[in-house]
């Protein structure tokens, strides 16, 4: 039997951190390669001070792969990033600047938008697992949380902190779940309201999209606020958009403002991918039966309707709303919401959307 990567997470789940978690819960576990009797992974400290003490944890790493079934040889390496000085001098919000061109950052190959037409229908949620689901398959996945009045993703991804700008002009963004992070929330005070015109939107989204080091990226998501307002029509006329995904739920309210996003997107010739269905039914844990609380077959109907395809359609789950607000994606486990993400990310990998 081959070694599968699930085999070697289990080993290493037996290793406690002297601080609470484990390697694998704790996100510090990268570029594992399994090539036939051969393991190799990196451990990612999360401080050069705290690397120097680690080195006993990655011996002991090593020995717990090698205890598997089928590895012959293992090798481990510690890594961690410099601290680098924030600089209190950078602002983001200030009024857009002039651009000739498109934006489009230096080595992101795709930049795709995640809508709605309202608010309620799980966008966010749908933006950060689908990130991690296709981390999670080997792509190189940034995540934008353009929802300047109410940014959600920090909280969501599990990512604290206020990113640092050595130059005080380039922001580094921050990391969790292999997904590239940045957000207006990583900005500000957290319940910190944020009072601002139109003009100071479209500023601070081309600062997120041009000043952030994004790095080299296979897909850039852009977690939009609901409706149709001042930041999608930035993204759609001032940034190179490869596409937009609109999620909704089966309800006709709901759809009557999912139709209005996919009007504004064919106004400002962004191409629409392909439709979500969120919330598209309940499964009850007591009895198994299936109900659809907010009716059934709308956006498929709707898809169907637009010649757009169905992309997918996921159900309420408990586990989903608990792993949003402790900061781990569902789409980071294990389980059945994982695999529907992981089908959505693999359709979006074959289709070359992603």
């Amino acid at each position: 039997m081959p070694v599968t990567q699930d085999q070697i997470h289990a080993a290493l789940e037996r290793l406690a951190l002297p601080d609470g978690g484990t390697l694998v819960s704790r996100d510090m576990l990268r570029a594992l390669r399994i090539d036939g009797s051969k393991v190799s992974f990196v451990i990612e400290a999360p401080s050069l001070e705290i690397a120097k003490l680690m080195e006993p944890l990655r011996k002991a790493a090593e020995a717990a792969v090698l205890s598997i079934e089928g590895v012959e040889t293992v090798s481990a390496a510690l890594t961690a990033h410099a601290p680098q000085q924030p600089a209190p001098s950078l602002k983001v919000g200030g009024h857009p600047k002039p651009q000739a061109e498109p934006l489009k950052p230096a080595g992101v190959k795709r930049i795709l938008a995640i809508a709605s037409g309202k608010g309620g229908v799980g966008k966010s949620t749908v933006s950060s697992n689908l990130a991690v689901a296709l981390a999670k398959q080997g792509r190189k996945v940034g995540l934008l949380d353009a929802d300047i009045y109410g940014p959600s993703q920090p909280r969501m991804m599990g990512a604290k902190g206020r990113p640092a700008s050595p130059d005080g002009k380039t922001i580094e963004p921050l990391h969790a779940h292999g997904v590239t992070l940045m957000s207006i929330g990583f900005m500000l005070e957290e319940g910190k309201a944020v009072v601002w015109r139109g003009p100071m939107l479209m500023g601070a989204l081309q600062q997120m999209l041009g000043q952030v080091n994004w790095g080299e990226l296979d897909v850039l998501i852009v977690d939009l606020p609901p409706g149709t307002g001042d930041v999608q029509l930035t993204l759609c006329t001032k940034a190179e958009l490869s596409g937009a995904i609109v999620v909704s739920t089966p309800q006709d309210v709901a759809l009557l403002d999912a139709r209005k996003a996919m009007d504004m997107f064919k106004t400002l010739k962004t191409p629409v991918l392909g439709l979500i269905e969120n919330m598209s039914f309940f499964t009850c844990p007591d009895c198994g039966g299936e109900h659809h609380i907010f009716g059934h077959g709308g956006v498929a109907a709707e898809a169907e309707s637009l010649g757009l395809p169905l992309l997918g359609a996921l159900p309420i789950d408990l586990n989903t709303r608990l792993a949003g607000d402790s900061g781990t994606p569902v789409a980071a486990g294990e389980g059945a919401m994982a695999q529907a993400y992981a089908r959505i990310a693999e359709g979006l990998i074959g289709g070359g959307m992603a």
